[in-house]
């Protein structure tokens, strides 16, 4: 006995229940602390999302108190820098819808066929090798494309239309269809490999061919999951930005004719960006409204997907 009644060993033992106690403390308060800084990082993308809505509201409400909401909507010219400055966003949109159109008929079929070889018909091997290569057309840059569509697409189609001006919206809408067709080829590839196998069995049981199970059963299946990505397409053509600059010129025409130059959202959003406008002037706060716009579009796109995702998905 020593230390008034208590052993060294009493003591040791005292020594390491007070020090469990205090790692067990520590613990206790770090659980306690990681899901507030989960919540933390989380909240990230929403306040982001709250912070760049916020502005672009700020500065179009600016915007639509000099011009008239319905001016700018409805107008088919768009002159912002001359003596008599008109600024109607139809020139905009319809470049912009024109150019993503072209996209898709570009991208959709190429995408959807890629997709079904991927999934239906090629080996382990192959698919292997094929997707990453597919993929890695998503990992160019956009400004590369626009080149490419600048000084090779373009001549190429020239001498098949010699109508088509130097610039145009016919030659990048389908380099971006290009860009997009990993996008489209991966995600519907990702939804038809997830249909379960007993269904293709099952129907290659009844006497289906190889073409009819894929026609009739897996597509089907996985409407959800292939519509979706072609939303998601459409959105990611509209929110193109260097292809466009670079290949589509900047004449803000209103015309349904593909070969003629035009210009979309985010290629005024640059020539506004570039200096051109001082700060304060109505040239400058079209800027905001014009990319109010884009932001509306683009959200209601991908509202869109989730939609058609969650209304046709098939539970297995």
């Amino acid at each position: 006995m020593v230390n008034g009644g208590f052993s060294k060993k009493d003591i040791s033992i005292r020594e390491v229940i007070d020090q469990n106690r205090k790692t067990q403390h520590i613990k206790r308060k770090i659980e306690k602390g990681i899901p507030v800084a989960l919540f933390l990082v989380a909240s990230v993308s929403i306040i982001t999302t709250i912070g760049i809505i916020f502005t672009l509201l700020s500065e179009t409400v600016e915007f639509f108190k000099r011009v008239p909401i319905a001016d700018f909507f409805t107008g088919t010219v768009l002159k912002p820098l001359s003596q008599n400055p008109e600024f109607g966003v139809l020139p905009l949109l319809t470049g912009t819808i024109i150019s993503s159109l072209i996209a898709m008929l570009v991208a959709a079929p190429i995408g959807l066929m890629a997709a079904i070889y991927l999934s239906e018909y090629a080996s382990t091997r192959v698919r292997k090798v094929l997707k990453p290569m597919l993929e890695l057309l998503a990992g160019i840059p956009t400004i590369v494309y626009g080149f490419f569509a600048f000084t090779f697409v373009t001549p190429v189609l020239k001498n098949l239309i010699p109508s088509l001006e130097s610039t145009n919206i016919l030659s990048p809408g389908i380099v971006m269809g290009v860009m997009i067709i990993p996008m489209i080829a991966s995600l519907s590839e990702d939804a038809m490999s997830s249909v379960p196998q007993s269904m293709r069995e099952g129907a290659l049981g009844l006497g289906s061919t190889k073409l009819e199970v894929t026609r009739k059963v897996v597509i089907p299946a996985a409407l959800s999951g292939i519509i979706a990505s072609f939303v998601l397409g459409i959105s990611r053509a509209i929110g193109e930005t260097m292809i466009v600059t670079i290949a589509s010129g900047s004449t803000k025409n209103f015309t349904f004719d593909v070969t003629q130059s035009m210009q979309t959202m985010t290629a005024y959003i640059v020539e506004v960006t570039g200096g051109d406008a001082p700060a304060g002037s109505t040239v400058y706060y079209s800027l905001y409204a014009v990319a109010m716009t884009l932001f509306a579009f683009t959200l209601l796109m991908n509202l869109l997907a989730r939609y058609v995702s969650k209304k046709f998905r098939e539970e297995y």
